[in-house]
């Protein structure tokens, strides 16, 4: 693949080029990653199918579980299976349009994943703080409008991003240092002006990672308030261990996602490349692989339900209770 000389000239393809000064080791790298993509399908697809298929899971909670789940299996079927094809087979090649449409699956389901962790929260405080209004106030309707604002707002936010890639002249050649195609890791590959990129990057992390962090710590913090006041200690712990499992996903979610960007913007010169690159990707892999653990761990009613389908048994409880579980 000869490199594009004409800055005018928009390049047919680019060549993914894997982990960077790694690649005698992408057969072993590709070991690890290998089997969190597969515990993640099948843990999530397995959550998706349990909270179908249990009339007991038919609740606001469940839903946006599935929603989560939903996220997660599309965010790392974007990326991890074209990291396989460059790890495995050396096939680096992408098309423009597929990198195009591959920037714009990941970046969406980012964003609309950190948009079901704040919908997760404001369940939690529903759940604890107006337990006999629950299901009144987040009916199904309800939650279908909520699961496509969040939807509207990815994608929203993602369209401008493939505008100012798509306006880019590529003169600096067509490989990219990565194992997908990341917004400012193709826009450092032009040889134009990336400045609108960076900035519009920069603020799109800081204004909707600030928004959904601000939004989650006040249910959380009213959370706490209505916990503590109640006066059973066994009423605590319930309405504690009911936010564990939400707990642990916001910190496999944002934790590696934070790492990646502020690594990539400010310790580009001191962390080498490869870190940038497997970072990337552990943001991505992480998240889906632990939110199915972490939930079948710490929520009772899904390990019940596990459990009587893997037992064989055919009787379902139609009936839903409105105990913390």
């Amino acid at each position: 693949m000869q490199d594009i000389n004409r800055t005018t000239l928009t390049p047919p393809s680019f060549i993914l080029n894997g982990i960077p000064g790694l690649e005698d080791m992408h057969d072993w790298i590709s070991l690890p990653f290998c089997t969190m993509y597969v515990v993640a399908m099948v843990g999530n697809c397995g959550l998706i199918y349990l909270i179908c298929y249990e009339d007991t899971l038919h609740r606001p909670m469940y839903y946006f579980l599935a929603m989560l789940s939903l996220s997660d299996i599309v965010m790392c079927t974007t990326t991890l299976p074209n990291a396989f094809c460059i790890f495995w087979f050396n096939l680096k090649v992408i098309n423009f349009n597929a990198c195009l449409a591959q920037m714009f699956f990941v970046h969406t389901f980012t964003v609309m994943e950190s948009g079901v962790l704040v919908l997760m929260a404001l369940d939690r405080y529903v759940a604890i703080c107006y337990p006999l209004r629950y299901t009144t106030i987040l009916t199904n309707s309800i939650i279908t409008k909520a699961g496509i604002m969040n939807l509207f707002r990815g994608v929203m936010i993602v369209f401008p991003i493939l505008v100012f890639i798509k306006q880019l002249p590529y003169c600096h050649g067509n490989t990219i240092p990565h194992t997908y195609c990341d917004h400012m890791t193709v826009a450092k590959v032009s040889c134009g002006n990336i400045k609108i990129n960076a900035i519009y990057g920069v603020t799109v992390v800081i204004l909707i990672g600030s928004f959904d962090i601000i939004c989650i710590t006040v249910s959380y913090t009213k959370i706490l308030r209505a916990v503590v006041s109640l006066s059973s200690a066994d009423a605590r712990q319930k309405a504690f261990g009911t936010c564990t499992a939400h707990i642990g996903a916001i910190v496999f979610s944002y934790a590696p996602a934070f790492f990646s960007f502020l690594t990539h913007r400010f310790g580009s010169h001191t962390i080498p490349p490869s870190i940038h690159v497997i970072v990337s990707n552990l943001y991505l892999i992480l998240p889906p692989t632990m939110n199915p653990i972490i939930y079948g761990v710490k929520t009772k009613q899904i390990r019940e339900c596990v459990l009587r389908l893997f037992s064989g048994s055919k009787e379902k409880s139609h009936s839903i209770s409105l105990k913390i579980h």
